[in-house]
């Protein structure tokens, strides 16, 4: 049997994004200004969904009742943040972002090796999934550029990969390529705006940087959650595939960085393979000064904005903020204008259970299918409105493939559940436990209470 969140009325408006009042802050070193207003639903209740856990009280599970006409500090107060509260995550945020960049850059790197030769550098997991160089290489460059900038002791980290392949004694080749890799990254970090090592890095310092990575998470304390390269397989196919990093805190998603490598520019490409967007690219070159693919988005919560950068190319320095423009969800609301995502694999979610969904709210567009969380990313650029996924009996979500995809979605204004219209439950460790059937994310309410209601009404005469 599902478990319904109470009543939808009540539900929606826990899930709806942060608070936004007129004041600014500045993020990291004298960069990005970042804008906040209070943002109320239509009844004026301010809603409580980024308030922490244990902030909460029974009465304040949905939403607090606010007069349109409180004043801004009043409305920041009503929420459970104070000034202080909204400003704190901006040192982390700003570094969180350089991370992310200088992956993206790494990644680019690797990939083009992969797709340019045959390489043996990939390998498979216990689950048949595939690992690359880039997987490891990711996460010891980010665990060694969190735990320099903000302190070892400082700095737990959920992470999806761990040192036992490695560590084999039939892999000192991958090791050897791993250990470069990381290496010819961190040499870049000034770069950046990150300092570099004093000294190269050896074997075990890389394998106890990403050994690091080794938290449980859980409902208390600060840790970070990261997948170095999420959509493995589309990484190697030379597709699309993100880098994800997010801060959760006491069980709350409190800031969240994609870096999306080939997200297009243009919307129409990422209905095609990406090959097909090399061609072109060769065909007619971008100029040196065009942004012709690659961004990192991020956003804070409670700040009602979601930003988006362009990579850094060539030898190029990151001079905050970036050329860094806001992203907010698409206007559209009429299903059969909308577009969804979903995954690429049949493994990882039911696309005739989705086809079927998709028909019966009236949403008439082919899906669009994408590896990764690059489907969170075209969702709050606006290039989408809903993604669903339902996987299959037996398969458990895991916390570093949502969180930053969950935070940046709701501060751009969308929604982001699960089919029974709860939020994503970051406090149960690895996995989103309680997870009710799937996951629905949407540019908007109307079209996320149209699914939930399909979802209801089709579900036990569902196969999953």
């Amino acid at each position: 049997m599902p478990l319904n969140c109470s009543s939808l009325a009540s539900r929606v408006p826990h899930i709806l994004g942060g608070l936004k009042t007129t004041a600014t802050t500045r993020v990291g070193g004298g960069g990005v200004l970042f804008n906040f207003f209070n943002k109320t639903h239509q009844n004026n209740s301010l809603c409580t969904a980024s308030l922490p856990l244990n902030k909460r009280n029974d009465s304040q599970r949905f939403c607090l009742s606010s007069s349109s006409s409180s004043s801004v500090m009043e409305g920041i107060k009503d929420s459970g943040f104070s000034t202080q509260e909204i400003e704190k995550y901006s040192k982390e945020l700003d570094i969180a972002v350089r991370a992310v960049q200088m992956a993206c850059s790494l990644c680019q790197k690797v990939q083009e090796s992969l797709i340019s030769k045959t390489n043996s550098q990939v390998q498979a997991k216990d689950d048949n999934s595939p690992v690359t160089v880039a997987d490891w290489s990711v996460q010891a460059t980010v665990s060694w550029i969190l735990s320099e900038t903000l302190g070892s002791r400082n700095v737990v980290i959920v992470a999806e990969e761990d040192v036992q392949t490695l560590s084999k004694p039939d892999s000192a080749g991958l090791l050897e390529a791993v250990v470069q890799t990381v290496n010819d990254c961190l040499a870049e970090a000034p770069r950046f705006g990150l300092k570099a090592p004093g000294t190269i890095l050896g074997s075990s310092e890389v394998l106890e940087a990403i050994s690091r990575c080794n938290s449980a998470g859980g409902p208390s304390g600060r840790f970070w959650a990261l997948d170095p390269v999420d959509g493995t397989l589309g990484f190697v196919r030379g597709d699309q595939y993100a880098v994800a990093l997010a801060l959760i805190e006491d069980g709350e998603v409190v800031l969240g960085v994609l870096g999306c490598p080939n997200y297009p520019m243009r919307k129409e490409w990422l209905s095609y393979h990406h090959r097909y967007h090399r061609i072109i690219s060769k065909l007619t070159p971008p100029t040196s000064e065009s942004w012709d693919k690659g961004c990192v988005i991020y956003a804070r919560r409670g700040s009602g904005e979601a930003w988006m950068q362009p990579l850094i190319q060539g030898h190029k320095k990151l001079v905050w903020p970036n050329s860094a423009t806001p992203v907010r969800v698409s206007t559209i609301e009429n299903p059969a204008l909308a577009t969804f995502c979903e995954p690429v694999e049949k493994a990882n979610s039911s696309h005739s259970f989705t086809a079927g969904l998709a028909h019966s709210v009236g949403l008439r567009k082919q899906p669009l299918r994408v590896y990764s969380m690059v489907k969170y990313a075209a969702i709050a650029r606006g290039d989408a409105e809903v993604f669903m996924k339902f996987a299959r009996a037996g398969y458990k979500e895991k916390i570093w493939d949502h969180a930053a995809g969950v935070v940046i979605i709701r501060e751009a204004g969308g929604v982001v559940t699960d089919a029974g219209g709860c939020p994503l439950n970051f406090s149960k460790g690895m996995y989103l436990e309680g997870l009710d059937r799937g996951i629905i994310a949407c540019a908007g309410i109307k079209l996320h209470e149209k699914i939930i209601k399909a979802v209801d009404a089709s579900w036990n005469s569902s196969s999953l």
